[in-house]
This record gives structure tokens, sequence and C-alpha cells, in this order.
């Protein structure tokens, strides 16, 4: 059977699948992510950075110019053989050097006849947006362009101007995005694994192991060692672990009570048809008590033949609790102190038990309910007490054990109290108050008593609760408020 149990369990869960691997899951996903992101942060940073380096590059080539011009110019007004200009474009890298000084221009060198240029840049003063899209716009389109640039010579009020080819330009653009592009891949992976390997280890690892859990305890939910060992860590996934470890301890204990219900009930069904039988024979014979001319007898036999009558009706009822919710209460208005006086019928309380039964409840009281069903809560609770008293016996300076019963009607509602005397109920029994299996005051009961109790009390529309006094014992209070009338019905009365 329990195998049966096992193998259905891992039935049931099968069709989830397994767990991604470590880099199909959340991990690798983070792993893609934060590279792509690395990239793009590379990109926003690269834009400014290709500007500046043509910048640079464009105002190398003008402090060059610009020393080569000082050479120059001292020769003037010698003209410079061509050999000599050639020497000079050819190490400057331009193919004019033009020198403007004293408000005067002066042509220092050219290759030949001056090019025709398609577009100038003045690097006095350049914007970084404008910087950013002229490299741009070198980057994408150039390299077949001549280009004027010019610019002033340190501090001086001169100015060197060059015309160049805008191809070494761009090729040099090109091996620095070349380089920026490797650089920023080796970044992008660095990062990424870092950032992989510490994510992993505080939150994917949790995870993964909050979900190892999981399946193992779906697989066999009664073994206590499936139950997951929290981590002592202060952080959400330490926080969610616990719980969740709690979570699997209380659904062990539910499943354990619910088998413990399965138990009862099938023990129950296998003696209820015997008990049937039996009570049934016994019903027959206490009919013929009646017959019997006996002061005694004739007194105590409407007695039994109620007792035995009820019992009939409850082994039909005995497997209620834990398959069924219980029958709809059958209201009616009935006199309580009637039903309080049968309990005390069936408690028998002797004298010599020195255990008191107080009945202080009016007699013209009525109560809207199940008479069974109310019935059986209040016997319950008595019972409890009863035994309660029994077992823990007198103390010296103690008065008289007592159970007390009593009830007043507020407007529509109904509110009885049962108070006892005697030692008061456990802590551990106060925690599971209403929990079958687990609510029981004494050793070896069931706290079926008071579950039950509960769940016939909500059936009515009403609460049970234990309520708190300073004096030793224990004090319940039931409140079980009328059914609404219907406004036709009330104008009927009325």
């Amino acid at each position: 059977m329990r195998e049966q149990e096992r193998g259905l369990a891992a039935a049931s869960v099968s069709p989830v699948g397994a767990m991604p691997g470590l880099f199909r899951g959340l991990s690798g996903k983070l792993l893609i992510l934060t590279a792509v992101f690395v990239m793009l942060a590379e990109v926003l940073i690269f834009t400014p950075s290709i500007a500046n380096m043509r910048l640079s590059w464009l105002q190398n080539r003008l402090n060059t110019a610009a020393a080569a011009s000082v050479v120059i110019d001292g020769l003037q007004p010698i003209e410079l053989p061509r050999n000599v200009q050639n020497d000079a474009l050819m190490a400057t890298g331009t193919k004019a050097i033009v020198l403007r000084k004293d408000g005067t221009s002066k042509l220092l060198a050219v290759d030949g006849m001056p090019p025709q240029v398609d577009a100038q840049y003045d690097l006095s003063d350049v914007p970084m947006l404008q910087a950013v899209c002229d490299a741009l716009d070198t980057l994408l389109f150039g390299g077949d362009r001549v280009v004027r640039v010019f610019g002033p010579v340190g501090e001086s009020d001169v100015q060197i101007e060059v015309v160049l080819e805008e191809k070494s330009l761009r090729k040099a653009m090109l091996s620095y995005a070349g380089n920026i592009l490797v650089l920023s891949l080796l970044i992008s992976v660095i990062t990424a694994l870092l950032i992989f390997l510490a994510i992993n280890r505080m939150m994917i690892g949790p995870v993964r192991r909050l979900t190892r859990s999981m399946e193992d305890f779906a697989e066999s939910p009664e073994d206590p060692s499936r139950i997951m060992v929290p981590s002592r860590g202060g952080d959400e996934l330490a926080f969610a672990g616990r719980h969740l470890a709690a979570m699997q301890g209380q659904l062990q204990k539910t499943l354990k009570q619910q088998k413990n219900l399965a138990d009862l009930g099938l023990a129950v069904s296998k003696i209820n048809h015997d008990m049937r039988n039996i009570l049934a024979s016994a019903q027959l014979m206490s009919d013929r008590l009646v017959d019997v001319d006996d002061p005694m007898v004739k007194s105590f036999a409407p007695k039994l033949l109620r007792t035995i009558d009820r019992a009939v009706g409850y082994t039909s009822e005995v497997l209620a609790y834990g398959q069924a919710s219980e029958a709809e209460p059958r209201r009616r208005r009935l006199r309580l102190s009637v039903l309080c006086q049968e309990v005390r019928d069936i408690l028998a309380l002797e004298p010599e038990s020195g255990i008191e039964f107080l009945d202080m409840i009016a007699p013209d009281l009525e109560v809207d309910g199940d008479s069974e069903q109310l019935f059986r809560v209040i016997h319950n609770i008595c019972r409890n007490a009863a035994q309660a008293l029994a077992n823990h016996g007198a103390e010296p300076h103690q008065a008289l054990r007592r159970i007390t019963v009593s009830a007043q009607r507020i407007g529509s509602v109904v509110s009885i109290t049962i108070d006892d005397n005697g030692p008061g109920m456990p802590s551990k029994a106060r925690e599971n108050l209403f929990a079958a299996f687990r609510g029981s005051a004494r050793s070896g009961g069931t706290g079926l008593g008071l579950a039950i109790a509960r769940e016939l009390v909500l059936a009515h529309g009403g609460t049970i609760a234990l309520v708190e006094k300073p004096a030793p014992g224990t004090l319940f209070r039931i409140e079980i408020p009328d059914r609404p009338v219907a406004l036709d019905d009330w104008r009927v009365r009325a």
C-alpha cells in the first residue's frame, strides 16, 4: 500500500517535468542578459570615446603641421624646392599647409594643384554633440573625401590650416573601434561571469534548493526526512525556506490527521453493523421494561429508551465526521432547561463522586435549534468537564467540585455558558483547541468532542469559544442565533 501511494505521488508530479539545467534556466538567462546590458553600456561609452579619438587624431595632425610650418616660415621669402614640400606634406600626412599670421595667409606647402575640399572642421571650439555626429559621419560614410581642418597654434593668435584625405582618419577610427569592440566583449564576458557566479551563489542556488525540496516532499509527503532544513540566513530566500519548512511540517501533520480519520472511519465501519444489531436487541428488551410493574423500573425506563434511541441514531451518523459534513440542523423552538436536564441524566453524576451538576437555566428560556445536535454539543463539553474533575480529584481547601450550566437570551441570540472549577485547560490543548486528534486535554483522548461541538455550533450559525477567567477551571461560551424570519411570516405573526 505504501509503495502504491508513492507511485501515485510520483505519477502526480511527473507532468511538471525535470528542473532545467544550469545554463538553460535562470542562470543562463541572467548570463546572457548581463552580457547584452554590458555591451549596451559599452556602446553608450563608445560614441563619445570615438569622437574624442577623432578630435585627438586631427589635433595631432595640426600640431605636426604647426611644427613644420615654423621651420618653413623661417625660410621665407626663399621658395622651398618641390621635393622639400613633398617631404613636409608626407611627414604631416597632409596635402596642403596654410599658415595664418598677422591677418595674412601663407601657403607653405601644397601637393600640386589644391584639391577640391568636401568638408571643413574648426577645432578651436567643438561641442560634444557636434563631435559625436562628425565622428559617426566619418566612420559610416567617410573614406573618399578631402577635408579642411584648421585651428589655433597653442595660445597664440596664429592659426594653422591643413588639407588632408579622410581615408587615413577613417582607417585609424576603424582600428580604434575594433580594439574597443574586443575590449568590450572581454569586459562583458568577465562582468557577466562574475555576476553569474555571485547571483548563482546568492539566489539561483537557494532557489534550486527550494525546488528540489518541493520535488522530494511531493514524492513522499509522509516521510519526515523529506521536510526541508532551512538555512540560517536573514535574506528573503532564507525567510521563504523557513516558511516552506513550516508549511511542509503543517501539511505532514494534516496528512497524518487525514490518515487517522480514514483509519477511524474504516475501523468504525467494520463494527457499525454489529453495534446496530446489538443496540436493536437492547431496544427490544428495553421496550418490555415499560410493562414491568415496578416504580423504580418505570422511572428509569423512559430515560433508558431515549438513551438507546440516541445510540441507534449515532451509529447511523458515526461516519459523518471526517467523511462528510454533519446533517443540516432540524431547527425548532425548544426549552433549553429540558435539554440540560437530559444531559444531567445521561452524565449520572452520583453524590459519591463529589461532583455537582448545577442547572441555572430559566425554565421558560427557549432556543431555536436542533435538539439532538445541541444535546451533543452540551453533553460533549459537560462530559469533558466531568472527566477532568474526576481525574483531578478534590483539593483539601477546595469547595465542592461543580459543573455549572447557565444561559440567557440577548435579543435574538441565546448565550450558553458551561463552567467548571477544575484544573483548567492545558496549554497544549489550548493551542489545538478544536483540532481533532490534537486538542485532547487528557491522555488517551481523541479531541473529537470539541471538534464535533464546533462543527455543530457553526452549522447553527453560532460561535463557540474558550473564555478566560481569573478563577481556576474552564469556561466555554456558546452563542446560538435565531433563524432569520421572512418578512411575510413576521407580518402574519404580528
